[in-house]
């Protein structure tokens, strides 16, 4: 009988099977355990054992996969880990890639929640200057939460009851589970780009810290912050706290008190309208008789208009009686001033001296005055002004400065 050999494997070999075995069969596995031997490398990535009571398991988070962890692991946690399972061939040991992490038990939760919290604080979203105000009448409520939960039960009751004119638009949604952050923040981008919706009430019922995680995630939060909507956050109850309650615009203890918040009570308005309008006309009408009785006194204090538009005339009565005699005075006064002038003028003028007997000689050709006897030749013809009109005349003989003349 022929005896079969084995097969047999090299080391590499050997290894190479386990992990195409391993790889293919643990391909997507969730893993929950505690931390520890946690080592944070240069490089970037991170790696960890993850233990329970009976085993370990080596992990890493490869460095392009870091960002998807939400929050920093510690020595301890205790996590519930998504990933698959691989052979480090060098070692050929078995190790968890995670491509997902979620804290487990109330401690972790909580740690998780607290470095969210610090970290979007310091990047501004719980920033009081970035809340927008609520309206005060909503012509139409977006709901963002479960469909069948009895958060929008309450809601809606309250809303009806209040005001039932109001529109309610639901954006029904899981509001636990994995898949709950991203439909959340969904329809928190679904209705802002609706045009007419006033505000939003995101929210859901009471629950453990595990049932309102979804609301501590970051997807949600920045969803809220983007929103142009005013938003109001009503998770759970009135002492629970989640990541959405600080970065809404407002916070509801609860689903119905926000509905209390958003939406005012119709009958309570219409009769503060009705005390308010009671009110300005009693306030315009004691104001319209302060103004009568005011406008009563000015008339006693002043005078008579017509009284004193005589008054005024007369003044300009006296004014122009007044202008006219100064006037005069001014009239005469100058009329004098110029007949003393004219007086002297006449003194003055050649006009006069011809009175006296003077006259003018000029040649009757080129109209030049005879100055000198030399100015004028025996047989010229000479223009000579007297007093009352001009003489013409012909020399028949120059007479020198010697002859004897007797003006006349």
């Amino acid at each position: 009988m022929e005896q079969i050999q084995p097969e047999i494997f090299s080391v590499t070999a050997l290894t190479q099977s386990i992990k195409r075995d391993l790889e293919g069969e643990f391909a997507n596995v969730w893993v929950e355990g505690e931390i520890s031997n946690l080592a944070l490398p240069r490089s970037g990535h991170t790696y960890f054992t993850l233990k329970d009571a009976g085993a370990q398991l080596k992990a890493v988070i490869f460095k392009y996969m870091a960002r998807s962890v939400k929050f920093e692991l510690e020595n301890g946690m205790q996590v519930l880990l998504r990933g698959s399972l691989s052979v480090y061939e060098p070692r050929g040991e078995y190790q968890l890639i995670v491509s997902a992490a979620e804290p487990r038990g109330a401690g972790a939760l909580q740690a998780a929640f607290e470095q969210l919290k610090q970290r979007l604080n310091a990047e501004g979203l719980f920033d009081p200057a970035h809340k927008k105000p609520i309206p005060i009448l909503p012509k139409k409520i977006g709901v963002v939460t479960s469909a069948t939960g009895a958060a929008i039960r309450d809601i809606l009751n309250v809303v009806n009851r209040r005001f039932a004119n109001v529109q309610i638009l639901i954006a029904p949604v899981r509001v636990q589970g994995a898949e709950a952050p991203g439909e959340i923040a969904n329809a928190i981008a679904m209705l802002n780009r609706l045009p007419d919706v006033d505000v939003l009430i995101v929210g859901r019922g009471g629950g453990s810290m595990e049932d309102l995680w979804a609301f501590n995630e970051e997807v949600v939060a920045r969803a809220i912050f983007a929103s142009r909507i005013p938003i109001i956050s009503a998770v759970g109850h009135e002492i629970d706290f989640t990541i959405a309650d600080f970065v809404a615009d407002l916070r509801a203890p609860t689903p119905s008190a926000a509905a209390e918040l958003v939406v005012q009570n119709k009958a309570n308005l219409i009769h503060t309208v009705n005390v308010l309008t009671t009110r300005l006309r009693q306030n315009f009408f004691h104001e319209l008789q302060r103004r009568k009785e005011r406008a009563a006194q000015l008339r006693r204090r002043l005078p008579d208009p017509k009284r004193r538009v005589n008054e005024l005339q007369q003044r300009i009565d006296d004014l122009f009686q007044r202008l006219g005699r100064a006037w005069q005075f001014v009239f005469e006064q100058k009329s004098a001033q110029r007949n003393t002038l004219l007086a002297k003028l006449d003194t003055l003028s050649p006009l006069g001296l011809f009175a006296k007997g003077y006259a003018i000689c000029r040649n009757m050709e080129t109209q030049q005055p005879i100055k000198s006897i030399h100015d004028a030749r025996v047989g010229d013809h000479l223009l000579v002004r007297v007093s009352d009109g001009e003489l013409c005349c012909e020399v028949h003989e120059r007479l020198g400065a010697q002859t004897e003349y007797s003006p006349l």
